[in-house]
C-alpha cells in the first residue's frame, strides 16, 4: 500500500507534525486538512486524501469542509467581536436585548448562563422542524422565545446541542446596529478583515467542486462499524427516548443525518451550530487572530481577558447532563478541565466537532489550530487522529524551547 503524501509544508523544526498527519491516512482518514499558526506565523499548512470518493476527486488546496459543531466556536468568537464594540454584556438579562425572551421563567437568564450551556434551553421536542429550512436561525426563534427552562438556570449545565447558535444568532441580530444574521456579522466583522474563508451560511457563488463530501454514519451498518467510537454513557442516552440527551440531540426527521451536509440546501441557511463550512487555513487563522490579542479586530483587553478566564462549573459540578460526562464551558467555548486538556492551559477556548474536527485558540503559546476531515465519526473531541496530531505539534514546541 502506498503512503500517502501530504500536500503543503511544515516549517523547520514541525516536520514529525506532517509525520503524523500521513499516517493519519493508514488509520483510515479519508480526506483531511491541518493549519496552525504559532506566534502569529503559520508553521503548518497540510492537506490530503480525497475530498469526494465517488468523484474520485483530490483535497485540494482551497478544499472547503463542514466542521458541524466546531461552527459553535465561531459563532461565539462573532459574540466576543459583539461584546468588545460594547453591544453586549455578557453579564445582561437576554430580555434586555431580546424581550419576547422573558417568557416562561426565562427573564433572569443572562448571556454568560446561556454560552456556559446552563440555561435549560436545550430540549428539541417540542420545536417544530419538519423541514432544512425550518432549521434557519430565521425561521425558528419565535418558537425559541416560547420555551420553558429545563431545570433551574445556573444549577447545571447540559450541552444546548442545536439551539446555542439559533440563541447566539437573534441576539447579535437585535444588538447589531445593522441588524445583521450572524453569519452576515461574522463574514463582514471576522472573515473579511483577516481575508479567511468561513461561512455561516454559503454563498451561492462557492462552486460546488470546493467542497468536500462528508462520509458519516448514515445505515445501521455504519454506526456499527463506529459504535465503539462513541462514549458508552452517551450512546445509552441515545437510546433513551426520554433522556435529556435523547430530547437535545435527537432528531426524528432525520434533518441533520451526516449526508443532509453535502446538500446545498443545508449549507445555505444559517444553521450556527452545526452547517459552518470553510478551509483549515482561514479556521487556524481565525483562531489566531484571537490567540495573539486580536489587533486586526481590535478586539479590547476585557475582551480577550474573559475568553482565557478559567471555565467555572455550575452549582452541581461539570457533569454534562446531554454528553454524559464533565465538560468545561465558558462564553459559548469549550475550555480545558482536568481529564479534558488541550492547548497550553485553562486560557485556551475552542470547540470540537461531529466525527473529530477540532478548532481552538492558545493565548498562553500564541496558537491558532484547527484540523478538519471528511470522516464523520463517533468522536468529539477524543478523536486519535487529530489527538496525535495535536499532540505532536505540542511535543515540537517543547522540542523548540528547549533548544
Amino acid at each position: 500500500m502506498t503512503k500517502m503524501e501530504a500536500n503543503g509544508y511544515v516549517e523547520k523544526g514541525f516536520e514529525p507534525v506532517k509525520d503524523a498527519f500521513e499516517h493519519n491516512f493508514d488509520k483510515k482518514e479519508i480526506g483531511a486538512a491541518c493549519a496552525i499558526y504559532y506566534r502569529g506565523r503559520k508553521v503548518v499548512d497540510l492537506w490530503g486524501g480525497s475530498a469526494d470518493s465517488r468523484l474520485h476527486k483530490n483535497w485540494e488546496k482551497d478544499t472547503l469542509v463542514p466542521v458541524f459543531s466546531s461552527t459553535k466556536g465561531f459563532a461565539a468568537l462573532a459574540t466576543a467581536v459583539a461584546h468588545s464594540k460594547g453591544w453586549i454584556d455578557y453579564d445582561a438579562k437576554i430580555s434586555s436585548y431580546w424581550a419576547e425572551f422573558g417568557m416562561n421563567g426565562k427573564q433572569d437568564i443572562t448571556i454568560r448562563q446561556l454560552l456556559a450551556h446552563q440555561a435549560g434551553l436545550c430540549a428539541i421536542d417540542q420545536l417544530h422542524i419538519n423541514k432544512i429550512s425550518d432549521l434557519d436561525t430565521s425561521h425558528i426563534t419565535s418558537q425559541l422565545a416560547e420555551l420553558k427552562p429545563e431545570w433551574k438556570p445556573g444549577s447545571m449545565h447540559a450541552y444546548h446541542t442545536w439551539t446555542i447558535g439559533w440563541f447566539i444568532g437573534e441576539v447579535i441580530r437585535r444588538v447589531d446596529p445593522k441588524g445583521r444574521t450572524l453569519g452576515k456579522f461574522f463574514h463582514e466583522e471576522v472573515a473579511q478583515p483577516l481575508q479567511a474563508e468561513f461561512f455561516i451560511g454559503l454563498p451561492d457563488d462557492i462552486p460546488q467542486s470546493r467542497l468536500a463530501a462528508v462520509q458519516g454514519m448514515n445505515s445501521p451498518f455504519q454506526l456499527l462499524f463506529h459504535l465503539h467510537e462513541i462514549p458508552r454513557p452517551l450512546l445509552m442516552g441515545f437510546l433513551n427516548s426520554r433522556s435529556l440527551t435523547s430530547r437535545s440531540m435527537v432528531d426524528p426527521n432525520k434533518l441533520v443525518a451526516h449526508e443532509n451536509f453535502n446538500r446545498r440546501e443545508m449549507l445555505s441557511i444559517e444553521f450556527p451550530s452545526g452547517n459552518g463550512v470553510g478551509d483549515a487555513r482561514s479556521m487556524a487563522k481565525i483562531y489566531s487572530e484571537f490567540a495573539t490579542g486580536g489587533k486586526v479586530l481590535n478586539l479590547s483587553e476585557t475582551t480577550m481577558n474573559e475568553m482565557m478566564k478559567p471555565a467555572v462549573p455550575p452549582f452541581n459540578g461539570w457533569y454534562d447532563h446531554v454528553n454524559r460526562c464533565e465538560v468545561g464551558y465558558s462564553l459559548g467555548f469549550w475550555k480545558p478541565i482536568s481529564g479534558r486538556m488541550f492547548g497550553s492551559s485553562s486560557h485556551a477556548f475552542g470547540h470540537p466537532g461531529a466525527g473529530g474536527s477540532f478548532c481552538f485558540a492558545d493565548p498562553d503559546s500564541a496558537v491558532g489550530y484547527a484540523y478538519v476531515m471528511n470522516k464523520i465519526g463517533g468522536y468529539m473531541d477524543g478523536n486519535p487522529r487529530e489527538n496525535e496530531v495535536r499532540r505532536t505539534f505540542y511535543q515540537c514546541i517543547a522540542n523548540k524551547l528547549l533548544v
